[in-house]
């Protein structure tokens, strides 16, 4: 059966929270502690209805399950899992002048480095480029870095996440401008 590549809803709630935790908690190893770890799979792995709803986040399916998720957004939260976004204006990114964002990407470990995640970031960008975003930006954990920079985006500045147990995740933030 071949992978399917398609539009999230909300019915996939429930199987994206454990495909996410799984990547985490596998994908993470050498790259954060276990404190750390625990940490991202408590916070970060948390699916977003917001972009489900917005109709910008991607689920593939193989095998008869979700084995990869992720998306892009064109509203102002950058990721999920800590308070540091409280304050953020409501409402859409202009395409003129912000990027748009890329949301919240995991790949089931049984499933890693099959392009499966590159087949949803390439249906990202196209969508993005689609409503006249110019580039793209991202907030990547550190395992995701090289993923993203064989896709051509650029190293921002290093960022610790204060996750709201106090736990701090480096990460880094990232760009890509569409060419």
């Amino acid at each position: 059966m071949s992978p399917l590549l398609r539009l999230a809803t909300l019915d996939d709630l429930a199987p994206l929270e454990p495909l996410m935790k799984a990547s985490i908690r596998t994908l993470s190893e050498g790259f954060y502690d276990e404190v750390q770890a625990e940490a991202a799979e408590q916070f970060i792995a948390v699916p977003d209805p917001d972009v489900i709803v917005d109709g910008t986040y991607f689920v593939v399916e193989a095998e008869g399950k979700l084995v990869a998720c992720g998306g892009w957004s064109r509203l102002q939260k950058l990721f999920t899992g800590t308070t540091d976004q409280e304050d953020l204006p409501g409402g859409k990114l202009d395409p003129a002048v912000d990027s748009a964002r890329i949301r919240a990407m995991f790949v089931h470990p049984d499933f890693a480095r099959l392009g499966f995640g590159k087949l949803i970031y390439e249906a990202c960008e196209r969508a993005a480029r689609e409503c006249g975003f110019l580039s793209l930006e991202l907030m990547a954990t550190l395992p995701g870095v090289p993923f993203y920079r064989r896709l051509g985006f650029l190293d921002v500045e290093k960022a610790d996440l204060i996750l709201p147990n106090g736990v701090v995740l480096p990460c880094l933030k990232m760009r890509k401008v569409l060419g």
